[in-house]
């Protein structure tokens, strides 16, 4: 028989006889560097026989208790409730803009004009510029730039041509529509008459030679210049990102089981500010050696404004990977490691007395050192979180 553990996983019998107490169990995953689990500790204050308890999430609070009657302090305890709760997971993480781009020059010509290491380019603005300051312009589109392109051509680079220039508002969709998406039409011609105005080109022709456009899949986010002005402009020009952030987990093989795309994620930012997100892809590709092997999980943020500039900084992610309702919780140092295998809990009962009652363990909430139990117990009663 098996039952769901901290973060999702199942564990068998022989795994259950192995477990460490809840003390032990905190202080392992603590130990682990990856993980901030806020495994609960009580703090016992001497006060006329009160005991205070404090826990990471709030809900077990402080009672008076009489004496042990073994001529020490009373045992700092915490109340069962019944609650909802989520297996959360915080992890480690890096902030950084997503995508890598390379930029390589077509056609001929010298370099005369160069953007800045940083400078985000937009769909229709110049990239750099050549010779006489001929501007090349960054078109939205995954198929690169291959020929030359004029009126009665038909293709995929067309048709994301068209797409450009509707989006622009240089060419009106329902002509498009109507002529063909994939046609280079005379609506195409003046949408690009149009987009070369605007470039600042004294004569447009209406037709795009190749080496006067760039086609790219999003804005770019220029990382590094790799050719300098006055070079042939053959060659990579340049290296960018996109100009949106995104979050990358480095998990273990053992760990990436545990999430999957569409897990809710909250971020919390190296200011302390925190905003929401989303798990949108987990990568199949794994780097590292030995125990050190990871893959990569990548997070989707939903307030790209809330990030500002920041790049490659240290974050912290919390997971939701599963919530189980209307359940017995408890905080994992209550927990105690049984020798005939298993998990049982310490009941403070009145007049000092104390018991063990065996329970078994469902899922963690890491991020505020809860665990859901199952056994006889009830809501109210206390049970004994030992010092870590």
């Amino acid at each position: 028989m098996s039952e769901i553990t901290s973060r999702g996983r199942m564990v068998t019998q022989q795994q259950e006889d192995a477990a460490p107490s809840g003390a032990a169990y905190a202080a392992r995953r603590r130990g682990q560097g990856r993980r901030v689990a806020a495994a609960v500790v009580g703090i016992a204050v001497l006060a006329a026989g009160a005991v205070e308890v404090a826990d990471a999430a709030g809900a077990f609070r402080s009672h008076d208790s009489p004496g042990s009657g073994q001529g020490g302090p009373p045992p700092a305890t915490a109340v069962v409730v019944r609650r909802d709760l989520s297996s959360q997971t915080a992890l480690n993480a890096t902030l950084e803009y997503a995508g890598s781009y390379t930029v390589q020059g077509q056609g001929s010509g010298t370099l005369t004009w160069l953007p800045s290491a940083g400078q985000v380019i937009r769909q229709g603005h110049v990239l750099y510029k050549v010779d006489n300051g001929d501007p090349v312009v960054l078109l939205y589109g995954s198929v690169p730039a291959w020929r030359d392109l004029y009126q009665g051509l038909t293709g995929s680079d067309v048709t994301q041509l068209n797409h450009d220039l509707v989006a622009l508002g240089y060419a009106d969709r329902a002509d498009i529509t109507a002529l063909g998406w994939d046609y280079y039409s005379w609506e195409t011609a003046y949408g690009v008459q149009r987009l070369q105005s605007a470039l600042g080109i004294s004569y447009p022709s209406g037709e795009l030679p190749l080496g006067t456009m760039v086609f790219q899949p999003e804005a770019l986010r220029v990382t590094s210049l790799t050719a300098g002005l006055g070079t042939p402009v053959s060659g990579v020009v340049l290296k960018a990102t996109s100009d949106r952030h995104t979050v990358v987990i480095s998990l273990s093989a053992a760990e990436q089981t545990e999430v999957k795309p569409g897990n809710a994620v909250t971020v919390t930012l190296p200011q302390g500010s925190t905003t929401p997100g989303v798990i949108s892809s987990v990568g199949t590709v794994a780097s590292g050696t030995g125990s050190s092997v990871t893959i990569p999980v990548y997070v989707s943020l939903r307030n790209q404004s809330a990030i500002g500039s920041l790049d490659l900084a240290p974050v912290t992610v919390e997971i939701t990977v599963g919530t189980v309702r209307n359940v017995l919780v408890v905080p994992v140092g209550a927990l105690l490691a049984q020798r005939g295998g298993g998990y049982a809990v310490e009941v403070a009962g009145s007049g000092g007395t104390r018991h063990l009652v065996p329970v078994t363990a469902g899922i963690f909430d890491d991020a505020d050192g809860l665990v859901q139990v199952s056994g006889a117990l009830t809501p109210g009663q206390r049970v004994v979180v030992p010092a870590a």
